[in-house]
């Protein structure tokens, strides 16, 4: 079966940047399982994958306006130093999970500021990156019902709702 429109298809994945450096991958024996037309991954990716099968390969990169954009100066934010714990460290580059509006969400601190205020990045992890996925077809198939009613808006991943179309975190997104 090829793939197509809201088929169940499980898909081994290794995601990496220009250097090389690998940001994600499948679990060994555990492929992503997705229902195309879901918005489970990048659109990019879901279309270049239509019309595989069972033990297909691709291999394809994505420029960051195909992917999670660019980066968003306007998702800097400033906020106050007692929002964070108080006995902790922080320095730029630590990365927080937290509760938004639309489920977990992760930010990143990209600057101290002050002793009183610390600038975060609300953009998606890998915006600003071009993106490379090597991908091995695992399966393909019509979808339990089951797997159907376990589909939800959006991804319930760390993605805002912006991002939600495409999200890349690991945790069943890519």
């Amino acid at each position: 079966m090829n793939i197509a429109d809201k088929l169940y298809v499980a898909f081994d994945y290794k995601l990496t940047l220009n250097s090389g450096q690998e940001v994600d991958r499948s679990s060994e024996g555990q492929p992503l399982g997705i229902i195309t037309g879901s918005g489970q991954v990048i659109p990019g990716l879901e279309k270049a994958m239509m019309g595989m099968t069972d033990g297909d390969n691709l291999k394809i990169s994505f420029e960051p306006e195909e992917a999670y954009g660019q980066v968003n100066p306007e998702l800097f934010q400033d906020v106050p130093r007692n929002q964070f714990p108080g006995d902790m460290e922080l320095q730029p580059g630590m990365t927080f999970q937290t509760q938004g509006p639309q489920g977990p969400m992760v930010i990143n601190i990209k600057e101290i500021k002050d002793e009183n205020t610390v600038v975060i990045d609300l953009n998606h992890p890998l915006a600003g990156k071009k993106l490379h996925f090597d991908v091995n077809i695992v399966e393909v198939r019509e979808p339990t019902a089951e797997e159907l009613s376990g589909l939800s808006s959006g991804c319930n991943c760390d993605c805002s709702a912006e991002e939600q179309a495409g999200c890349g975190t690991k945790g069943g997104c890519c």
